[in-house]
């Protein structure tokens, strides 16, 4: 058994760290940081309450520690942490810089530890179905993709930290999630170009951005997310010589794990078939257009991998390289918003 501490209960270590953990055999949710409230330790009773990052470091018991802390704090704590003797799991972005990655990467290989980030969304049943239907080709040679994650949230945050430009804004918080997604499916892109912004009203962080991905193979993959859309786009619309596929919604987990703290349902992950992708295609010259059931998504599998690496049985679920090539991506689209020009992209990584 593996004992897991988890610093920070806010929406990300409530929603998504906590009841995960919970609910994958060979980890325990031992220890949690929580600062003032009691929130914890109503939802977790059987877990130790610590009201500080070092009380649990000394936690000698511990051995996992995974890092829900505002963006800014990510690198700090993990750093701590690996230097207490402890492999980490930190939510995205991992750092809010690609060269702190590269310092976690090297101290945690430098130590023999651990250091996974949480990129929980290559488990969304709609990244899983595009997976399925580009191994099987389904839909010919892709040449262009468009990933949206649109929100209906016009009024100021209810997590006060998430408007100050230093976390990053929107560009690292779910852009992380679609540019790790992209990069997963379709490998390095050639270069970048990129609008990021603030369209809400009021002083703070980016909070819309488009990202094009160019490819010299002539696919483009284009990322875009925003905070004022009362009418979304489709969530993925795929197209290729052989057809498209077209998905609405957001995956369900986020919002089913936000009402529990353990998963007990046996169909958990699963689309209602209102909710699934169309797939369209070309059959003897004709048009076929048809309802494709949703791989059932699983953020239970990334946890159950981080317990198979730690027990030296597998690798990462997620490797700090797609942490790091992740970052870079996002720093070469925010440099093309500046500079309002493409930017190429250099993948080579050099050990400081």
């Amino acid at each position: 058994m593996i004992r897991v501490g988890l610093v920070g209960f806010g929406m990300a270590g409530r929603v998504f760290h906590a009841p995960l953990v919970s609910s994958v055999d060979g980890l325990e949710l031992a220890a949690i940081v929580e600062r003032s409230t009691n929130n914890a330790a109503e939802r977790y009773p059987g877990s130790a309450i610590y009201r500080t990052l070092e009380e649990l470091l000394a936690d000698r018991s511990i051995g996992l520690v995974v890092v829900a802390t505002p963006n800014d704090s990510h690198f700090s704590v993990a750093m701590k942490a690996l230097q207490a003797g402890k492999s980490v799991v930190v939510d995205k972005p991992v750092a809010i810089s690609s060269a702190e990655i590269a310092q976690l990467m090297e101290l945690a290989g430098g130590v023999g530890l651990h250091c996974i980030p949480f990129h929980n969304r290559r488990w969304d049943n709609d990244f899983q179905t595009i997976q399925k239907l580009l191994l099987e080709s389904s839909l010919g040679h892709v040449v262009h993709v468009a990933s949206n994650f649109d929100r209906w949230r016009p009024g100021p945050p209810t997590r006060a930290w998430k408007e100050e430009p230093a976390q990053g804004g929107l560009l690292l918080d779910i852009g992380t999630h679609l540019a790790d997604q992209a990069l997963k499916l379709f490998g390095l892109p050639d270069s970048v170009s990129a609008e990021v912004r603030r369209e809400r009203d009021g002083e703070g962080a980016n909070d819309a951005f488009t990202v094009r991905m160019h490819y010299y193979t002539g696919i483009i993959v284009r990322l875009s997310a925003n905070c004022l859309s009362s009418l979304a786009r489709p969530r993925f619309h795929i197209r290729g010589s052989r057809g498209n596929y077209r998905k609405w919604g957001l995956d369900p987990q986020e919002n089913a794990l936000g009402q529990i703290t353990r998963i007990e349902t046996p169909d958990w992950g699963r689309d209602p078939e209102s909710a699934w992708g169309t797939l369209s295609t070309e059959v003897d010259g004709r048009l076929l257009e048809r309802p494709l059931e949703s791989v059932a998504g699983d953020y239970r599998i990334f946890y159950a991998g981080v317990r198979d690496a730690l027990l030296g049985a597998a690798p990462p679920p997620v490797e700090m390289m797609d942490a790091w090539r992740t970052a870079r991506l996002l720093e070469w689209a925010a440099e093309s918003a500046r500079k309002c020009a493409d930017v190429d992209c250099d993948w080579t990584y050099e050990p400081s």
